[in-house]
């Protein structure tokens, strides 16, 4: 059994380009999905975020304004429900060190691009997670939570990797378009990242070595699959 740490976004809100306040947070499917697979598979997964605050689950991702049909909604938000006390009671992100986990797990949700993305403690996790082999996963916009792995003279820990996020094309089509604040892939690609998106809204998994991408809540199960057998192999 390997002892997995899922870094959840703790903010309920994004600052827009336009200046307005778009409420937001984690994607159910993204943290249930594969919450469900780690832990179906034998794995120990301790939920994080930042300051230990309780996650705010995104509410259009229990309904159908996120394309989520109710029979899904039903059932992802049973499982949030089956795992309300870790929830209710994460770990402080602060408090954690990468030696203590086998992996690093980020879902997303447009929250990561609020507070991941500049974390200092994440960044830390991240860089040390990377440089001792360990592997890191990250879910559609969860990848813009690398964003914090900067060094103070601007090296990006994952510069020159292959990985796929939520792409440029998906953000317009059914994200938040232009009133993005950034654009993830954009971003990662100026940062020396080599992304790899798929076609919108279809399951994609990116694997090189021990970091672990997927693009999009399709690629939510796929993803934590990945990581289960990469886990596997070692």
């Amino acid at each position: 059994m390997s002892k997995i740490l899922m870094v959840v976004s703790g903010a309920d809100s994004l600052k827009l380009s336009d200046g307005t306040s778009h409420p937001t947070g984690y994607w159910a499917e993204e943290l249930a999905a594969s919450h469900e697979v780690l832990r179906k598979a034998g794995h120990d997964v301790v939920i994080a975020t930042p300051g230990g605050v309780r996650p705010t689950v995104d509410p259009i991702s229990l309904d159908e304004r996120g394309g989520v049909e109710e029979a899904d909604a039903k059932r992802f938000r049973a499982y949030l429900d089956a795992i309300d006390a870790e929830l209710a009671r994460p770990t402080d992100l602060s408090t954690v060190s990468a030696g203590d986990y086998d992996a690093v797990y980020i879902p997303g949700g447009h929250g990561p691009m609020a507070d991941l993305a500049v974390s200092a403690d994440l960044g830390r996790l991240l860089t040390d997670a990377d440089a001792q082999g360990k592997i890191v996963a990250a879910l559609c916009h969860g990848p813009a939570a690398l964003l914090s792995a900067v060094g103070e003279d601007g090296s990006f820990a994952f510069s020159g990797r292959e990985m796929t996020t939520f792409s440029d094309e998906e953000e317009q089509q059914g994200g938040l378009g232009d009133k993005s604040p950034y654009l993830v892939e954009s971003r990662l690609r100026e940062l020396g990242a080599v992304v790899r998106p798929g076609g919108a809204w279809e399951s994609r998994v990116v694997v090189d070595g021990n970091l672990v991408t997927g693009q999009n809540p399709q690629s939510s199960a796929d993803t934590a699959r990945q990581v289960v057998e990469v886990l596997a192999r070692r």
